[in-house]
C-alpha cells in the first residue's frame, strides 16, 4: 500500500483513470448547505440504531468519514472520534466541519488513510463503534474491506455498516452506467446525468404535481434533506457517478460476520438498490 504521502497521488491516479468519483468533491459542495436541522438529524439516526453504546465514554471510529457530519454528530453525542476517508476533500471536509463546531477539540481526530491499507489499520487500534455507511462497497473492493474492519471492532464492541443491495441485473446496469459516467470527459457528465436520470425524475416531479407537493420537490432538489444529508441534487449526481460500486444480499453479509464472531444485533433491509443499514457486535 502507498504510504500517506502518496495516498492523495494515488487518488488523484484513480479518478484521472476514470476508476473513481471524486465523492469528496461532492460533499464539500453539500457542505455549503449543511444546517443545524440536518446535523441534529444525523444525531438522531446514530441514536436510533445504537442507542444507548453512543455516549461519553465510548470511542468511536469513522470509516470513510465523507463531509465528517456522522462525526460531528457521534461526537457531539460524547463520543471520542476518529475519522478518516481516502479522498483528500472528505478529509477536508471532515477536518472543516471540525473546526466550525469544535475547533481545538482534541477528542476528535482526521485523517487520511484507507481500509485497504492494513498497516495503517493497524496502527489505529481498537473501537467500542466502527462506523462505515455507504463506504465499503465504493472501495473496489469490497469483500476486503468488509473484512479489514473487523479487527478495528474491539471485543463487546458494534460494528454499524451500510452496504448497496444486490438487485440482480438492474445492479449489473448501474455498474455499467457509473463506470461509463467516470470514463467521460468533465464536461460531458453533467448531460449523461441528465440523461440518465430525466426518465427517474420525472415520475417524481409529476407524482409531486399531482399531490400538490410541487413547492416542496423544488426545495429540496437543493437543501439538505435527504437522509444521507445530501440534496437531493447531490443524491443523484452521487448516485449516477458513485464508482467503484459494489453490492450485497442482506444475509450474505450477516452470514459473512457470522462466521466470525459477529452478531447481527440491529437490521434493517433495503428491498430497491439502497443501502442495507445493519450493526453487528463483536463477541466477547
Amino acid at each position: 500500500m502507498p504510504t500517506d504521502s502518496e495516498l492523495p497521488i494515488q487518488h488523484e491516479r484513480e479518478v484521472r483513470a476514470g476508476h473513481r468519483f471524486q465523492f469528496g468533491a461532492n460533499w464539500t459542495r453539500f457542505l455549503r448547505r449543511l444546517n443545524d436541522a440536518r446535523i441534529a438529524e444525523a444525531g438522531s439516526n446514530l441514536k436510533e440504531f445504537l442507542g444507548a453504546e453512543l455516549c461519553h465514554d465510548k470511542t468511536f471510529l469513522d470509516v470513510g468519514s465523507g463531509s465528517g457530519l456522522s462525526s460531528l454528530a457521534a461526537r457531539r453525542l460524547g463520543a471520542t472520534v476518529t475519522s478518516f476517508d481516502f479522498d483528500p476533500q472528505s478529509v477536508a471536509c471532515t477536518a472543516e466541519l471540525r473546526r466550525r463546531y469544535l475547533a481545538g477539540d482534541s477528542a476528535w481526530t482526521v485523517e487520511q488513510g484507507s481500509i485497504l491499507d492494513k498497516r495503517y489499520l493497524r496502527s489505529l487500534g481498537q473501537f467500542d463503534i466502527v462506523y462505515s455507511w455507504g463506504v465499503l462497497h465504493h472501495t473496489g473492493a469490497m469483500w476486503q474491506a468488509m473484512e479489514n474492519v473487523k479487527s478495528l471492532v474491539k471485543p463487546g464492541g458494534l460494528l454499524f455498516i451500510a452496504i448497496y443491495n444486490d438487485c440482480g441485473e438492474i445492479s449489473r446496469v448501474w455498474h455499467q452506467r457509473k463506470r461509463r459516467y467516470n470514463g467521460l470527459p468533465r464536461v460531458l457528465r453533467p448531460l449523461y446525468v441528465l440523461y440518465v436520470w430525466a426518465p427517474i425524475e420525472l415520475r417524481t416531479l409529476l407524482s409531486s404535481l399531482y399531490s400538490g407537493r410541487l413547492k416542496t420537490y423544488f426545495s429540496e432538489l437543493t437543501s439538505a434533506s435527504s437522509q444521507r444529508g445530501m440534496s437531493r441534487v447531490h443524491d443523484i449526481v452521487d448516485w449516477v457517478g458513485g464508482y467503484p460500486y459494489e453490492y450485497a444480499s442482506v444475509s450474505a453479509i450477516i452470514r459473512f460476520y457470522e462466521t466470525d464472531d459477529f452478531q447481527s444485533v440491529k437490521v434493517r433491509e433495503n428491498g430497491s438498490y439502497g443501502c442495507h443499514q445493519i450493526v453487528f457486535r463483536r463477541r466477547q
